[in-house]
């Protein structure tokens, strides 16, 4: 696919609660056609392209494959939250990790930064969200998340730079569980029949939820307006 002189970006999203903010404040627009949405405009010099990974990480290799194969890209952006490990990192915190960690391989990935942004700390990648506080301070991880490694290792393998900016919407040991990643689809849409079926036994988890709700919102904001201005995008709103 033919892209316009200058520079190609490529931002990759996990669900659409992520990709939002991204299409809204770069007024993107998406293309036609079936498959998962892609977004793309092009601003002053720089042809941006947006889309989803959908939740973990074989679908998020295989979105960043077809992302590298149907476009020219010089660097990948990963946007999205993640887990954080107290006391390292705190609500709200954005963090663009220099080394993000496979936990199934164990493999390591290193992040090209954009601009001047200071890369710092690691992040885990993992499907499995049943890893302590204190095996990830051992590790020396800041948070966590279900898709960097995977991206990482597609670009590295293509030669294609990338960095991560993760925003923290939650805490490891709060109230995101295994049992919660069920009440969403794969792209991050709630699944409103899994989700009354989960909380009408249990009417406690409500309140808990309705913050973490507030909490990624406020976090999805924050990680894309922080890749925005690393890679000196003009924000439309």
């Amino acid at each position: 696919m033919d892209s316009p002189a200058g520079r190609r970006i490529g931002f990759l999203a996990p669900m659409k609660p992520e990709l939002r903010p991204l299409v809204q404040m770069l007024s993107l627009q998406r293309d036609d056609g079936a498959g998962p949405p892609v977004y793309r405009r092009t601003i002053d010099h720089t042809s941006v392209v947006a889309t989803l990974t959908l939740i973990g990480t074989k679908a998020a290799r295989k979105a960043t494959e077809r992302l590298l194969e149907d476009n020219v890209i010089d660097h990948v952006v990963v946007v999205g939250i993640a887990g954080g490990v107290p006391p390292i990192t705190q609500l709200g915190d954005v963090l663009v990790p220099e080394v993000v960690i496979d936990a199934a391989t164990g493999n390591e990935y290193r992040a090209s930064p954009l601009g001047d942004t200071v890369v710092n700390g690691r992040v885990r990648t993992s499907d499995d969200l049943g890893v302590g506080v204190a095996d990830m301070l051992a590790e020396g991880v800041a948070a966590c998340d279900m898709e960097t490694a995977a991206v990482a290792a597609v670009c590295e393998d293509k030669g294609v730079p990338w960095v991560a900016f993760r925003a923290i919407s939650d805490l490891v040991g709060g109230p995101v569980d295994e049992s919660l990643l069920g009440l969403a689809n794969p792209d991050g849409t709630g699944n409103m029949w899994a989700a009354a079926k989960y909380l009408v036994p249990r009417p406690w988890k409500i309140p808990g939820i309705v913050r973490l709700a507030r909490d990624s919102n406020a976090a999805t904001k924050a990680a894309a307006a922080a890749a925005i201005d690393a890679c000196g995008l003009r924000r439309a709103n």
